[in-house]
């Protein structure tokens, strides 16, 4: 008779283990991507207000150090990459773990949530066969 409960209760923390996987990739791609937009105002503000000759004050950590404007900017596009990186495979990832947790709570899996959009060379090879 004891098991009932005992099932019950192992279910449920399965159930929650889940969902807080979900929402704590949720939180890590929202905060990679704040990251990401303050880096891409960061390349704006070094592309439009000062000459390419100047030095600019990166913060790294608790310090600023004065670095040239351009290996400044070859920096944040590295890190945009990475970034970039990052968030599509927690993206990816996140797919699965919403899936996995529809199925524990017996809710049917998503339809069209594992459609990836299309590439340019797909795009291009679409647009000519349209222009035909």
């Amino acid at each position: 008779m004891d098991t009932v409960p005992e099932h019950v209760l192992e279910y449920l923390t399965e159930v929650e283990e889940a969902a807080e996987d979900v929402l704590t990739t949720r939180q890590q791609i929202v905060d990679l991507d704040t990251k990401r937009n303050g880096n891409r105002e960061a390349l704006n503000a070094l592309k439009n207000e000062m000459s390419d000759s100047e030095k600019v004050k990166v913060c790294l950590g608790n310090m600023f150090i004065k670095f040239p404007k351009l290996k400044t900017r070859e920096m944040i596009q590295r890190d945009q990459e990475q970034l970039d990186k990052e968030i599509n495979d927690l993206r990816t990832g996140l797919k699965a773990k919403v899936n996995r947790l529809n199925e524990m709570q017996g809710k049917p899996q998503l339809r069209g949530y594992n459609l990836s959009p299309l590439s340019t060379d797909e795009v291009r090879a679409i647009n000519s066969l349209l222009k035909r």
